[in-house]
């Protein structure tokens, strides 16, 4: 016997034949010889440990459980859990009926042993803790990524690495083998975390480009710099001539890849006075706004390089009496249910959250069982409302 089925056949009470000796019947020992059924082999051991637990506690199925309802192998039940090679149809589909029908749920501890991996995957943010609460991203994309590793068994672990001593602490968890592999949210180029995973060889998968290792780490990304084009020209359309915006962090993809995309719209208008530099936040934003004001009070209309930052955009031109978007009109970028509850409601560039989510964990997966990284962008749409 194989150890792969070995350790899988021993998963949940499944028990080792043990002498006859060890076995308790009624709470006594029986003595060595004189147990029913003494030479008979491990079936009637096996069954008399089962029934004795003496609590009335129902005992977990097991494989042989599976087997005998399926009416196959405990080897081809094996293999069936085990991704279903050489398993005929009629068989697998008779051992997940039988999966179903008696509730059986593999020993994953027994099945790391054989395999060396956890069967888990990390969402990890490099960004302070309070942010993973602010920002409604990052929550959408935890659900989206908990969602689809889901279908798979598979759990998501969260880790906020927004410190060094978290980063110490994160990444030797990490690299200690706890997780089979990474996603990672947020990164900013110069961030010693990314550097860590790819030193301890941690499959690693970014949410946005991964800003100086394009091209070693897998990643998924919104199409950040034509989505800020398509905002930015449709602010123009509009009739606005001085348009301002609001960056986000320039250490990140978006930040600057959405600075990009509002030049190319501008081409000779784009006017450095009317830059702000924020990281995101609400507060920031709200600053940055009022900081444009009194640069640029001739200002009419502002690309906000996020929908939070817009929010507090729109808090500094009502402090000003701006009206919005009589006076001033805003665009943000995300739509990530924030926009559509401010007031006026936010014109926005929606990035498609799901999908990005989605595809991260099946590029994740394919890194896992050893395939080169791949690298997928996706198109962001606009979505008109009342400040724009």
């Amino acid at each position: 016997m194989s150890l792969d089925s070995r350790v899988v056949e021993q998963s949940g009470n499944d028990v080792v034949p043990q002498p006859v000796d060890a076995v308790r019947e009624d709470g006594r020992e029986a003595a060595r010889g004189t147990s029913p059924g003494a030479g008979a082999g491990a079936g009637p051991v096996r069954e008399r440990r089962a029934a004795a637990s003496g609590n009335g506690a129902k005992r977990r199925p097991t494989i042989r459980d599976v087997a005998d309802v399926a009416g196959v192998s405990r080897g081809t039940v094996s293999r069936v859990i085990n991704g279903g090679h050489w398993v005929s149809p009629d068989a697998l589909a008779a051992v997940n009926e039988a999966i179903r029908t008696t509730g059986y749920a593999a020993n994953q501890h027994a099945r790391s042993l054989v395999t060396g991996r956890s069967n888990s995957i990390a969402f990890l943010l490099t960004e302070p803790q309070h942010l993973l609460f602010e920002d409604p991203n990052f929550s959408i994309l935890l659900r989206g990524a908990a969602e689809e590793l889901a279908k798979r068994e598979m759990p998501l672990l969260l880790m906020v690495a927004g410190t060094p001593e978290e980063r110490r602490r994160i990444g030797g968890y990490v690299a200690a083998g706890h997780v089979d592999g990474v996603l990672l949210i947020s990164s900013h180029q110069g961030n010693p975390m990314l550097a860590e995973l790819l030193k301890q060889k941690v499959p690693t998968v970014a949410c946005g480009v991964p800003l100086g290792y394009e091209g070693r780490v897998g990643y998924v990304a919104a199409d950040d710099r034509a989505g800020a084009r398509t905002m930015t020209q449709h602010l123009l359309d509009s009739g606005r001539t001085r348009i301002a915006t609001i960056t986000g962090p320039l250490d990140t993809p978006g930040g600057t890849l959405r600075l990009d995309g509002y030049r190319d719209a501008l081409g000779d208008r784009f006017d450095e006075s009317l830059v702000a530099h924020g990281d995101y936040s609400r507060e920031r934003g709200r600053l940055a706004m009022a900081e444009l004001l009194e640069r640029r009070p001739d200002l009419d209309a502002v690309f906000v390089a996020s929908d939070l930052m817009a929010a507090g955009a729109l808090v500094a031109l009502q402090a000003t009496g701006r009206s919005v978007p009589g006076d001033v009109a805003v665009g943000g970028f995300d739509d990530s249910g924030v926009a559509a509850s401010l007031h006026p409601a936010l014109t926005t560039m929606r990035q498609p959250f799901e999908r990005i989510s989605a595809e991260m964990v099946r590029l994740l997966l394919e890194v896992v069982e050893g395939q080169e990284p791949a690298a997928i962008t996706l198109p962001t749409s606009l979505v008109v409302r009342d400040s724009a």
